[in-house]
């Protein structure tokens, strides 16, 4: 991903949550996400990031159709070695057309690559396709739970974890 891409990558995102949480947060405060304002952050967050975060971009037919996004662990109990899986988002329209799949690969694949032995990520308890999108990709809930507030409303969430390997998990799947 690149500094250009940030606008792509904020309609991404936007969609991505208005899709994937739908029902599950405020209707309020998914209408009130903007595109411009998250590019903003996006741009931020990029710049500010350096080489410690990984940003990736699936493109179709050139245009940017989903964003992975990895890197330190912010929970402090984290074990050394571990990643973050911070953000994986699809436009809604390619959702289950294998462009959540190949950007999950990259990412494990390239956190293992980069000497991390662990990911963790977060997940809306609610939010049943992505856990099973999740447990597909070898992650599983640890136990650990916390809650986001958004627009007033708590919204649970599960810690899943996966120990990482020098090859993706579908590549070992196929063997």
């Amino acid at each position: 991903m690149a500094l250009g891409d940030c606008a792509a990558v904020a309609a991404v995102r936007v969609e991505g949550w208005r899709f994937a949480y739908e029902g599950l947060m405020p209707r309020a405060f998914l209408d009130a996400m903007s595109v411009e304002a998250d590019t903003a952050v996006r741009r931020r967050q990029f710049l500010a990031a350096g080489d410690r975060v990984v940003n990736l971009v699936a493109e179709r037919e050139g245009e940017v159709v989903g964003w992975g996004c990895w890197g330190p662990p912010r929970d402090e109990d984290a074990p050394a070695g571990t990643a973050e899986l911070y953000a994986l988002y699809v436009r809604p329209g390619h959702v289950a057309s294998g462009v959540g799949r190949a950007l999950m690969a990259e990412v494990v694949s390239g956190a293992a690559g980069a000497g991390r032995s662990r990911m963790w990520l977060w997940v809306a308890a609610g939010n049943a396709r992505a856990r099973r999108f999740y447990g597909l990709a070898g992650f599983a809930a640890d136990g650990a739970g916390s809650a986001e507030e958004y627009a007033g409303v708590p919204v649970p969430e599960v810690r899943y974890a996966r120990e990482l390997s020098a090859r993706p998990a579908a590549a070992e799947s196929r063997g």
